[in-house]
């Protein structure tokens, strides 16, 4: 490794910790600003909560036993749903991938099924499969299945076609053209696919919890609304934001993990 290379390498790694800097410094700022406002009462603390009012909340919860409660049950379903609604979307758009008739023929109901609104289809899943747990991670499955089955479809169909014709040239089979070609090659559209069901999974879980649930961090958000405790509210919302955040990192993680793998291979 020469010097230029290090130098480089040196200039990445700073680069980084300064956004990391950058990006802790507006959040304890944000938060400092609010606890000021707060205090001085610039807003009203009981419309904006503040910092403080939220970690008292938090200890209360904490103490009463229930928190833990609240966040298992939130995550269960929100990971289900994820894992389900990309697995599946997976599946279905390989199916619709392998048979271009099928492709052509629920195109127009794919559509449609995007661009409906979910939350009016929640009330018949709720008929359908029972009041609970199971409507809710129905409800995140049908909001994440549909976005990850047109995004990697898409992905599929944009596969450079000289690639796809030379795979055929040598007899490959779908299943070979699939594993040695389309699927390396969708690889970012896929981990896209999965960035996106992230957001969407805790979308349709929240959505759900506020229809059905009697746990969970939706259930605190919309109880903390109808009692006016707007510091229930905004924990459980703070409590939403990091395990999101988490989850996504995690992604990133398998991201990173995959592209790796994919120019070592390359």
């Amino acid at each position: 490794m020469n010097e230029e290379h290090e130098l480089y390498l040196k200039n990445i790694k700073r680069s980084k910790v300064k956004i990391t800097i950058l990006r802790i410094a507006i959040l304890v700022i944000f938060i400092a600003l609010w606890e000021i406002a707060a205090q001085l009462k610039w807003i009203d603390p009981f419309l904006t909560s503040s910092p403080s009012r939220i970690v008292k909340s938090l200890v209360e919860f904490i103490k009463e036993g229930t928190l833990a409660t609240h966040i298992w049950v939130t995550c269960y379903e929100t990971v289900l749903g994820f894992v389900l609604g990309t697995v599946l979307g997976v599946i279905i758009a390989i199916l619709l991938w392998s048979s271009e008739t099928a492709s052509k023929v629920l195109d127009p109901y794919l559509v449609v099924l995007n661009a409906l609104p979910k939350v009016a289809l929640a009330p018949i899943i709720i008929f359908w499969v029972g009041n609970g747990t199971s409507a809710i991670i129905a409800i995140a499955l049908l909001i994440s299945i549909v976005t990850t089955i047109i995004s990697v479809l898409t992905g599929f169909k944009e596969v450079d076609k000289g690639r796809i014709l030379l795979m055929k040239t040598f007899r490959a089979s779908k299943w070979q053209t699939l594993r040695y070609l389309i699927f390396p090659a969708c690889i970012p559209v896929i981990i896209s696919a999965l960035k996106i069901n992230v957001g969407l999974s805790w979308v349709g879980v929240i959505m759900g919890e506020f229809l059905v649930a009697r746990e969970g961090l939706g259930f605190l958000i919309i109880y903390g609304g109808q009692i006016a405790q707007l510091d229930m509210v905004m924990m459980s919302i703070v409590i939403l934001s990091v395990i999101a955040f988490i989850m996504y990192e995690v992604v990133a993680v398998i991201e990173n993990k995959l592209i790796k793998k994919d120019n070592v291979y390359n």
